[in-house]
């Protein structure tokens, strides 16, 4: 499980452009892409060569099944486990143009991913005990 040609993270990047301005970084052994923070597509070999995996959710499953893509499965302790990313359409490689509506699904999803996140907030100090007065 490893995607490590730089060059397609780059390729990526310029594909997913409408989304935002992209950014690869190594990830588990592949890439991760992120637009302004949000991890939006992961790049990975899972044996049929480097793959674009595209985040979904159950706003965007339904879409991304139409389109036959496949969802991203591994095998972990001898168990299938999927996440939430669909390869990218084949004919959406070929240019940002026909990248823009799922590089647009994708980012829809990293935003709603990151809304349903509960907001961190600072804990309250509780002031120490004052040790008793001899």
């Amino acid at each position: 499980m490893a995607s490590s040609d730089p060059e397609f993270s780059q390729y990526c990047c310029e594909l997913l452009a409408s989304a935002g301005p992209c950014r690869a970084r190594r990830m588990f052994g592949g890439w991760g892409i992120s637009v302004a923070g949000l991890s939006i597509a992961i790049l990975v070999d899972l044996g049929d060569g480097d793959t674009l995996w595209l985040k979904a959710d159950e706003a965007s499953r339904a879409e991304f099944e139409a389109a036959a893509c496949k969802r991203f499965t591994y095998l972990a302790k001898g168990q299938p486990k999927s996440m939430n990313y669909y390869a990218a359409p084949s004919e959406a490689m070929e240019s940002p143009a026909l990248m823009r509506p799922w590089a647009r699904l994708a980012l829809e999803a990293a935003l709603r991913a990151h809304a349903a996140k509960p907001v961190k907030r600072a804990a309250a100090k509780t002031p120490k005990p004052k040790p008793p007065r001899p």
